[in-house]
């Protein structure tokens, strides 16, 4: 049931995306307002998939009132349904629909590895029943949901760059934001990202320390998650105290944003890390 909606979202993703690339090449004003709609509708059957999931998982009493979000399945579905939402709101208010190209493509990728992980269910140990470690993850990929959309808009602002610097733009250029606006989107976006991300190392941190003693156990996963969070905390720092922006502070928040996609895809094979 639950991996059946989250088929249908995946189909409803994929087509929001088809229609943000067709956006790139086209001036019809209605493919951003159908790419909302197909968005919304597949955001809507994601969070029956994430209901259906949560009542198998409290199907264990250990497991009643905690977040799913322990299995590479609840974690991946987590982070594609919020990268869905908050692109929804991003979408909803800045009328920024050119920018679905460059952002969507995380939720669907996020989407797929989601529907190949197997969705098992296991009543939760005792060391795992811990709200501290529960709300974690969760605000962790709620900041990497504003750290992809960054990258996106990221992308877009290399682009125009490129475009205006280019002797014979493309239609491309009149179609995206100006600099400045996606200067502006880039930096408002680490700025909501980055604080929630604080939260969700401090809820691990005395989740570890109250566990064993410390709050830092010198793991991969988390060595690389520090060096994700002092990376975009060095890019708001430069452009508050130095007033570093555009071009340079993208590549810098593309570098943090690289270490995530490392840590994401190969950092459980690390025995250090578990």
């Amino acid at each position: 049931m639950l991996k059946g909606l989250l088929l249908v979202a995946f189909g409803f993703y994929a087509a929001a995306f088809a229609l943000a690339l067709a956006y790139l090449g086209s001036r019809d004003e209605r493919l951003p307002r159908w790419m909302w709609v197909l968005l919304g509708l597949g955001a809507f059957f994601h969070l029956g998939s994430l209901c259906s999931l949560t009542r198998e998982f409290w199907a264990w009493s250990e497991n009643r009132w905690f977040f799913p979000v322990v299995t590479a399945h609840g974690v991946f579905s987590w982070l594609a349904f919020t990268n869905a939402l908050v692109f929804l709101v991003v979408e909803g208010v800045g009328r920024l629909g050119i920018l679905g190209a460059f952002v969507l493509p995380w939720t669907l990728l996020a989407a797929g590895a989601a529907l190949l992980a197997e969705p098992a269910a296991a009543p939760l140990s005792a060391d795992m029943r811990s709200y501290w470690l529960n709300i974690h993850p969760m605000l962790l990929m709620l900041a990497y949901t504003g750290f992809a959309n960054a990258f996106g808009i990221g992308v877009a602002l290399l682009t125009q760059e490129r475009q205006i610097k280019s002797r014979k733009p493309s239609e491309l250029c009149y179609r995206l934001p100006a600099l400045e606006e996606l200067d502006r989107l880039h930096l408002m976006t680490l700025v909501f990202s980055w604080p929630v991300m604080t939260a969700g190392l401090v809820m691990g941190a005395v989740w570890s320390n109250s566990m064993f003693g410390r709050p830092f156990n010198g793991t991969v996963k988390e060595f690389s998650a520090l060096a994700t969070w002092a990376l975009y905390g060095s890019v708001l720092l430069a452009h508050r105290f130095r007033g570093i922006r555009g071009r340079r502070s993208v590549h810098i928040a593309m570098a943090a944003f690289a270490v995530i996609l490392v840590s994401m895809a190969g950092v459980s094979h690390f025995p250090a890390s578990r």
